[in-house]
C-alpha cells in the first residue's frame, strides 16, 4: 500500500511539476556557435553516398580505338573465350566456386556479356594512348567525342563513359587540358548541353598534390561556363599513382584534403598498381594488387574518403588470360577480384575481353554466396523478427547496400528481394541510404 502511494504520488508531482533544466539559451547558443563549422563539414565534405550505381569494374581502351560496336564485340570474344574452354560453369568451378552455385551464376554471366558486357569504358589518352604528336591527337579528341556521342544516341554505350587524358605535370600538362577541352566542345557540340551522357566520367591521372586536383576543378568550372552546362555537372576521377598523394612532403596526406578541396567534384579514387608499385622502387615481378605496399595504400585510401561519398577503385593486373597464360591469367584475376571485393573495394580495371567472364563470374559468386544470409538478417530487421543476429541499424544499411549492389550488376533479380526481403529496389535503395528520404522529404517540402 505504501509503495502504491508513494508510485502515485510521484506520478502526480511529475504531471504538475514541469521539468526544468539548468542550461540557459545562451549556453545552448554557445555550443551551436562553436559546432557550426562541424556541421558545415559534415555537410558538404561528408554527406555520405548518394546511392546511384557503381560500376563493377573500368574498362581502358586507346581512344582511337573505340567506336560504338566495341561493347558488344568485347561481349562477343568474351563469351567465345570461355567456350573454347569448356564454359562459364566449368570455369567458375576451377575458380573454385561451389558446383552449385556456379550452375546458377553461369546463365547470368553469360546473359550480362550479352546485354552489358561493359559497365563503364575509359577511352584513353595516356598511357595507353602516347604521344602521337598535337594533330593526331586534337583530331582523335573530337573523333572519340562524336562516337561518344554516336553510342548513346544509339543506346548502345556503356552507363558509365569518358576519356582519361594526359596527367598536370609540367611535359603534359598543357597537352592533357587540350585534350580535355576538346573533347568536351565537341560532345556537347554533337549532343548539346542537355545531352551529355549521364555516365560521363572524366578521369585525371598521375595526381601528386593538392594544387592538381583545385586546377581541375577551376578547368572544369571554365568548361561548365564556356558551354552553358549547370555548375557541379563536370565531375571526375582521381587516380593514385604516386607516393607523394599518400604521404606529402610536409608529412600529412594530401590524398585525405581532396574532398576537402574539390567538394562534389570528384566521383572516385582509382587506385594505379603499376605506377604506383614503380615509384615504392618495387621489382616488376612483384608489382601487384596484393603487394604489402598496394594494400597499405588503398587502406589509407578507404580512410581518407568514408563518409564523403567518393568510391573506390582497385587496379588491375596486366597478366593477360591469352594464350599458354590463360588459365593461370584467368584464376589470378578471379582471385584478385574477389580479394578487392571483400576488402571494400567493389571496382577494379578490366584491359581485356577476356578478363571480363572471370570479373563478372568472381563477382556474381561473391553476391551469390552472400545474398541468403544478408536477405534473411534484412528481412529480420525490417520485421523486427528475433533471430541470431541482432543487427544495429549500422548493419542494416551494410546489408541492404551489399545486395543493392548484386541487384545493379545483376547478381540478384529485383524480384528476388521483393520475395525474400519484402520491399522494392526503390525501399531497398532508401533503406541502403537513408540520408536520401531525408532528401526527398526535402524536396517535397520546398515544392509544396
Amino acid at each position: 500500500m505504501v509503495d502504491s502511494e508513494v508510485a502515485g504520488g510521484q506520478g502526480a508531482a511529475s504531471d504538475a511539476a514541469p521539468l526544468r533544466t539548468a542550461l540557459t539559451a545562451a549556453d545552448l547558443d554557445r555550443v551551436e556557435a562553436r559546432l557550426a563549422d562541424t556541421d558545415e563539414l559534415l555537410a558538404t565534405v561528408y554527406p555520405g553516398d548518394d546511392g546511384s550505381r557503381q560500376p563493377v569494374h573500368t574498362v581502358y581502351v586507346p581512344a582511337d580505338t573505340f567506336t560504338p560496336e566495341l561493347p558488344a564485340a568485347w561481349g562477343r570474344a568474351a563469351e567465345e573465350s570461355v567456350t573454347a574452354d569448356g564454359g562459364f560453369e566449368a570455369l567458375a568451378v576451377r575458380m573454385g566456386v561451389d558446383p552449385a552455385l556456379a550452375a546458377r551464376i553461369a546463365p547470368r554471366v553469360r546473359e550480362k556479356l550479352a546485354r552489358e558486357p561493359i559497365e563503364d569504358l575509359r577511352l584513353d589518352f595516356e598511357d595507353g594512348y602516347g604521344d602521337r604528336g598535337d594533330e593526331i591527337e586534337d583530331a582523335d579528341a573530337v573523333r572519340a567525342a562524336e562516337q561518344v556521342a554516336a553510342a548513346v544516341a544509339a543506346g548502345v554505350a556503356p552507363p558509365f563513359i569518358g576519356i582519361r587524358f594526359k596527367c598536370f605535370e609540367a611535359p603534359t600538362r598543357a597537352r592533357g587540358i587540350r585534350t580535355l577541352d576538346l573533347f568536351i566542345g565537341a560532345l556537347v557540340a554533337r549532343s548539346g548541353a542537355a545531352g551529355l551522357p549521364d555516365g560521363l566520367v572524366l578521369t585525371l591521372p598521375k595526381v601528386t598534390t593538392v594544387a592538381q586536383v583545385e586546377a581541375m576543378v577551376d578547368l572544369v568550372t571554365a568548361l561548365e561556363r564556356a558551354h552553358g552546362l549547370p555548375e557541379g555537372r563536370l565531375r571526375f576521377e582521381v587516380q593514385v599513382e604516386t607516393p607523394q598523394l599518400i604521404l606529402g612532403a610536409d608529412g600529412t596526406s594530401p590524398v585525405a584534403q581532396l574532398a576537402v578541396a574539390a567538394p562534389g567534384r570528384i566521383t572516385a579514387l582509382h587506385y594505379g598498381t603499376y605506377d604506383y608499385s614503380a615509384s615504392l622502387q618495387i621489382a616488376a615481378r612483384y608489382q601487384s594488387m596484393e603487394h604489402p605496399v598496394a594494400d597499405l595504400a588503398k587502406e589509407i585510401m578507404q580512410l581518407a574518403v568514408a563518409g564523403t561519398g567518393i568510391r573506390l577503385s582497385d587496379g588491375s593486373t596486366n597478366i593477360l588470360p591469352i594464350g599458354d597464360r590463360t588459365e593461370e591469367a584467368w584464376r589470378l584475376h578471379a582471385r584478385l577480384v574477389r580479394r578487392s571485393l571483400e576488402r571494400g573495394f567493389y571496382q577494379g580495371w578490366d584491359l581485356h575481353p577476356h578478363q571480363l567472364p572471370t570479373r563478372y563470374l568472381a563477382t556474381y559468386a561473391f553476391y551469390r554466396e552472400g545474398y541468403p544470409e544478408a536477405s534473411v538478417r534484412l528481412r529480420n530487421y525490417l520485421e523486427r523478427t528475433a533471430g541470431a543476429v541482432l543487427d544495429e541499424p549500422a548493419t542494416a544499411r551494410a546489408l541492404a547496400d551489399f545486395v543493392l549492389r548484386g541487384v545493379e550488376c545483376g547478381a540478384v533479380g529485383e524480384t528476388e528481394i521483393v520475395a525474400d526481403i519484402g520491399i522494392d529496389r526503390r525501399a531497398l535503395t532508401v533503406l541502403a541510404h537513408p540520408k536520401l528520404a531525408n532528401v526527398a522529404q526535402a524536396a517535397g517540402a520546398a515544392d509544396a
